[in-house]
């Protein structure tokens, strides 16, 4: 038995085959000749249908897609690469949920004039309220321009002149993408990273610090280089027709959501008038869904290429492979919180969240390959996917690895590192701090 990490390294006999089994102590102990205890959790707990019905068809879509676009010059160098067969397919799917997204807005727009009609025709008489009641519904599903989360919301809001360093890289990363970069960063204290648009032409990249501290810089590069390449691939899905259609049809769900234990006969019959409309609305939505899945799937799997083609092959696998265990990012960011807040009482204002983000990238550095080995056995078992619009991650760390490997074209030094780094010092500080007096997601 001997030190490795924070852990021990332990030898014992696999119950099942007999091989002899070397382990971390800090992290499930299993076979990787039988693939006994592999998965001792069992598959994920099941969500609700409509989510479930989701996974399905992503890992559905997923595999066959992965089929027809195993010839596909996905990893081509350069921006000519990049914007070669770049674009997702715009065929009848498309066109079928660009028609649903239409209507969609075409009944907001239909409230909001009825509305108006009501309000003008029956001034001052009984048409007036459901005339208002209309007006407002048809405002609250609005198409809305996204906008710049407000910084007391969402961490720290960076502009180019406070972070030049680091728009440098950025820019230089969309151009191996075959894009424009970003106008502004954001960063807080989420374990995941996210482009969006805002405004009219506005770009916003969402950096989670948590998951940032927790990669290599070839990791890194990697990261935005699949970001960054949801914008020159034609993701339709975060445009503001389909984006806002989605978010119309959120809100309806919301509005005709049961009431949790219904206490009165009021609230039973107003949760059985709201069956109907409810199942029309999901089943608007799984259309929706389906219709724009595979076109989604497929920026996923050519964002993966725009990550190789930024950071390599290797950096893009490898954060796939960080990726595979952001749950023990979360729990190792809970207990360093955690001790954080119990020693509050002895440190200085201002200083609680020192050394946070070092601690946590400590720790994943530490993870062992074998548990690396076993979150891929376990991802592919049960389809692990990082939302329901992605495909199986198993899938996308095959299909890099089967196709032509290449170097990456953005490279980051040590000065370089460290410049950026100082940009982002003082974000590091104000994220930790909030981190440790708020807690991980209420934690």
């Amino acid at each position: 038995m001997r030190t490795i990490g924070e852990g021990l390294l332990e030898s014992s006999q696999c119950p099942q085959c007999g091989t002899e089994i070397q382990a971390d102590s800090r992290f499930t102990t299993w076979c990787p000749a039988c693939d006994w205890n592999v998965d001792p959790g069992g598959p994920e707990e099941k969500t609700g249908r409509l989510e479930a019905l989701r996974r399905t068809l992503a890992q559905r879509h997923g595999e066959k897609l992965l089929d027809t676009m195993s010839t596909e010059t996905g990893t081509e160098t350069g921006a000519a690469g990049a914007s070669r067969g770049q674009r997702a397919h715009r065929d009848v799917y498309g066109a079928l949920a660009y028609a649903v997204a239409l209507l969609i807005h075409g009944v907001t727009a239909a409230l909001f004039l009825t509305g108006i009609w009501c309000v003008v025709s029956g001034w001052g008489g009984f048409l007036m309220l459901p005339g208002l009641f209309l007006l407002l519904l048809g405002f609250a599903l609005r198409p809305r321009l996204g906008r710049l989360p407000k910084e007391e919301d969402n961490g720290v809001v960076l502009r180019r002149p406070e972070a030049p360093e680091l728009f440098a890289l950025i820019d230089e990363i969309a151009e191996a993408s075959g894009t424009r970069g970003v106008n502004a960063v954001a960063v807080n204290a989420s374990i995941n990273a996210s482009v969006r648009t805002y405004g009219l032409r506005g770009r916003l990249l969402t950096l989670g610090l948590p998951l940032w501290e927790s990669l290599t810089p070839e990791h890194r590069i990697a990261l935005l280089g699949h970001e960054l390449g949801h914008y020159s691939n034609g993701d339709t899905r975060r445009g503001l027709v389909l984006g806002s259609a989605f978010h119309s049809l959120g809100l309806w769900l919301h509005y005709v959501s049961p009431i949790a234990n219904p206490a009165t006969a009021i609230q039973m019959i107003t949760n059985l008038a709201y069956v109907v409309p409810r199942l029309l609305l999901q089943g608007v939505l799984m259309l929706l869904d389906t219709l724009t899945l595979r076109a989604t799937q497929r920026s996923e799997y050519l964002a993966d290429s725009a990550a190789a083609r930024a950071g390599s092959t290797n950096a893009a696998v490898g954060l796939m492979d960080r990726l595979l265990v952001t749950d023990s990012i979360d729990i190792t960011l809970r207990r360093e919180v955690n001790n954080r807040r119990l020693r509050r009482s002895g440190q200085t204002r201002g200083t609680e969240g020192e050394g946070l983000w070092e601690e946590l990238a400590a720790h994943i550095d530490s993870v062992p390959e074998s548990e690396y080995e076993r979150q891929r056995r376990v991802g592919a078992l049960r389809g692990h996917s990082v939302d329901s619009t992605h495909p199986p991650t198993h899938l996308r760390r095959r299909r890099l690895l089967e196709g032509a490997a290449v170097a990456g074209l953005v490279a980051a030094d040590e000065e370089r590192v460290g410049r950026i780094a100082g940009e982002l010092a003082g974000a590091r500080r104000t994220v930790a701090r909030e981190v440790v007096r708020d807690g991980v997601d209420g934690a």
